[in-house]
């Protein structure tokens, strides 16, 4: 390696299982970003690399990878400032490695469509107009729902780890996010979903989804909101009876 190339060194997974690290030298004037760093490898030293993207602006969250330890989006990675000319990419944690840096997402999802993420109405749902909700009102869900679904906050949760029935931040986020929705009626049936024992009791605070979050969704002080909202979900039970 020379002071103008970066070495990628990149883990793979062949058809096999078999696992393994190949190292590839890129000119540094080639490329400007992780990702732009691994389609040069592809395009122009190994066609075989498998590498998942596709809007290159951290808008879709598919190019989500363990980059020198982190995981991050490598779209929006800037080669320059990791402050390292040896580049270590590899998938992300606590997902199945489908091929190379390709990870299994349907887990994800699953759980992500299982804390109902969208609204829920229990009128007729004949509307003349549209539901109508003021700039305050947007503001109270607007930060949880800029979540991209890359899934990194999973790939970050030390829970998640080690307990992989764990709903999850981004999960979690999600169901917040509509909670806080005024125009939605569903809270009492989210919360009867996550105040189990793989929801928000599950999560220990480590605050590692929040830090590696590439949008500023906070997803561990969302789950701290939740659990409040469960805890006053269940009180109000008790005194029901």
């Amino acid at each position: 390696m020379t002071e103008t190339e970066y070495e990628f060194v990149v883990k793979r997974k062949n058809d096999k299982g078999e696992v393994s690290y190949s190292n590839y030298l890129i000119p540094k004037d080639k490329i400007s970003t992780v990702l732009e760093g691994l389609l040069y490898i592809r395009d122009n030293l190994d066609k075989t690399l498998s590498v998942r993207y596709s809007c290159r602006m951290e808008i879709c969250g598919s190019c989500g990878m363990e980059i020198n330890g982190k995981p991050k989006t490598a779209c929006s990675t800037i080669a320059a400032k990791l402050g390292k000319d040896r580049i270590t990419v590899e998938p992300l944690k606590h997902y199945d490695v489908i091929k190379d840096l390709v990870v299994d997402m349907d887990p994800f999802f699953t759980k992500y469509r299982d804390g109902l993420p969208f609204i829920i109405r229990e009128d007729e749902g004949d509307y003349t107009s549209e539901l109508p909700q003021t700039p305050d009102q947007f503001k109270e869900y607007e930060k949880y729902s800029m979540c991209i679904k890359c899934g990194i906050c999973l790939a970050a949760c030390p829970i998640a780890g080690s307990d992989p029935d764990y709903i999850g931040p981004a999960a979690l986020a999600g169901v917040l996010r509509y909670n806080l929705d005024n125009r939605d009626q569903g809270k009492k049936y989210r919360l009867e979903i996550v105040d189990g024992e793989e929801g928000t009791s599950r999560c220990h605070f480590a605050g590692e989804c929040t830090e590696a979050c590439p949008k500023g969704v906070d997803p561990s002080f969302a789950i701290q909101l939740l659990r409040a909202q469960g805890t006053r979900y269940e009180l109000a039970k008790i005194f029901r009876r």
